[in-house]
């Protein structure tokens, strides 16, 4: 295992080093000018189509579940432990300065995941068993007749699904469970597993309509236990966004009480990896459920990714933050990170509610993101392996294993190896994506065109 470690450990140090973290920043900026600011031309827009076909189920247009459904499967994978944990580490390890940059990268990602979305529903496709698939694969195969890179995209999203959006969230709702109301770790995990099994066995369907009440949920619950911390402590809130912009260019060694170690250049990589680990702009998990919508127009369900990572890291990651720096315990507490320090956060404000809150926020999370992740490792499991009943079947069994072994697998090295694993394989998928926005920027840009005209005369809403 040590080796093992140590291997992916200089894995890990290039798929998240400075060279892939330019590219996926550099990327979003690249599509940012070809395709016109989208994040800034369709904001509007963003707002008028999730909340203005809320409920709706589509029209005549082929897909499988309605473009709402979509966006909150999508969400369910991308609002996680990265919103609580990951912003967390991002600050401890980074300092203040963190935040800026996690905000800066994520107003690009919008861009990102906008065109990943937009190419996925444009090179989309039936499987054997009638299933509308899509996503990185397909966008390689069909778009630029890569499949060799389609491949590979399919097997590190086939892998990287039973550890970020399975054994790390079964073994999170386990913490956040056992922290609030004291339940042991492998009840837990049995509960989720058999919660999970009703869900996936019925489907994408089923996961949708079961996101599509769960999301909203969870992400109303969390804003507003952030919101009832930050009300309390209203006054400090300018001070950390001074703070947030003033060390990302300074020196944050400045600070009273500051974490050894914290520099200009971690504040910068911590805060791009977390803020990317968090919304998974650039990474191809997302559109894989975007493809399935029923939707008129490519791009119009890009303009859901662009809502999707506004959401994620621009709200509710950005509430974390501000929990975290206003109460101030990021420097009182420099021995703490991940969940914990959060959860001293609100526990700080609001005692035992507070952890209440923010310990069943975690579960939500994590529970959501496994749903979610679900039909991601199995579309790239279905890529490799073929679309039918049986290997499906058995996809779904060692899915709920994973869960069980997960959620029982306790804190410590287990915990962090699984993490450093699954942060690896993630980052490993975005090579081959970048690689598919890269080479279709020409092609996104003739959809965007197109969208616009047709718009503008009236064919399309």
């Amino acid at each position: 295992m040590e080796k093992i470690m140590e291997i992916n450990g200089i894995i890990n140090g290039i798929v998240w080093g400075p060279w892939m973290l330019t590219l996926l920043v550099g990327t979003g900026v690249y599509l940012t000018f070809v395709l016109g600011f989208p994040q800034l031309r369709y904001f509007g827009l963003m707002f008028t189509e999730v909340i203005g076909r809320l409920g709706k189920k589509g029209g005549s247009e082929e897909g499988s579940i309605s473009s709402f459904a979509a966006l909150s499967t999508a969400l369910a994978s991308t609002v996680g432990t990265g919103n609580i944990a990951g912003v967390a580490t991002a600050l401890h390890l980074g300092g203040p300065g963190a935040l800026f940059w996690m905000l800066i990268s994520a107003v690009f990602g919008m861009t990102t995941k906008f065109a990943e979305v937009a190419l996925a529903v444009q090179f989309r496709e039936k499987d054997a068993l009638g299933n509308w698939r899509g996503g990185t694969m397909y966008i390689l195969e069909k778009g630029t007749g890569q499949k060799w890179l389609a491949w590979l995209f399919a097997f590190f999203t086939t892998f990287a699904a039973f550890g970020i959006g399975n054994a790390i969230q079964a073994n999170s709702t386990a913490e956040g469970l056992s922290m609030a109301f004291g339940v042991p770790h492998l009840a837990t995990g049995i509960a989720v597993a058999i919660l999970t099994g009703l869900v996936i066995w019925g489907g994408l369907k089923r996961i949708s309509e079961v996101t599509t009440y769960l999301v909203p949920i969870m992400a109303i619950f969390y804003i507003i236990g952030a919101v009832i911390v930050l009300s309390k402590n209203a006054g400090a809130i300018p001070g950390a966004l001074k703070d947030a912009v003033y060390y990302a260019f300074n020196d944050p060694m400045a600070i009273p009480g500051a974490v050894a170690g914290w520099s200009i250049k971690l504040a910068l990589t911590k805060g791009i990896a977390r803020g990317v680990f968090s919304n998974e702009a650039g990474l191809g998990s997302a559109p894989l459920v975007h493809a399935t919508a029923v939707v008129d127009h490519p791009v119009r369900q890009g303009v859901y990714g662009l809502f999707e990572v506004f959401t994620d890291t621009i709200v509710i990651c950005t509430l974390t933050a501000l929990t975290i720096m206003t109460t101030g315990v990021l420097t009182s507490h420099p021995e703490l990170t991940g969940a914990q320090l959060t959860l001293t956060g609100f526990s700080q404000v609001l005692g035992d509610v507070g952890t209440m809150i923010l310990s069943t926020g975690l579960s939500m999370f994590a529970f959501s993101t496994i749903l979610g992740w679900y039909w991601y490792g199995e579309t790239g499991f279905t890529y490799i392996a073929g679309a039918n009943k049986g290997t499906i079947g058995l996809y779904k069994i060692a899915w709920l294993v994973v869960i069980v072994l997960g959620a029982s697998g306790g804190g410590g090295a287990f915990l962090r190896n699984i993490w450093d694993m699954s942060d690896t394989m993630n980052g490993l998928m975005a090579a081959p994506n970048l690689v598919a926005l890269l080479l279709l920027s020409g092609k996104l840009r003739e959809m965007v065109k197109d969208f616009d005209a047709k718009r503008k005369s009236g064919e399309l809403l």
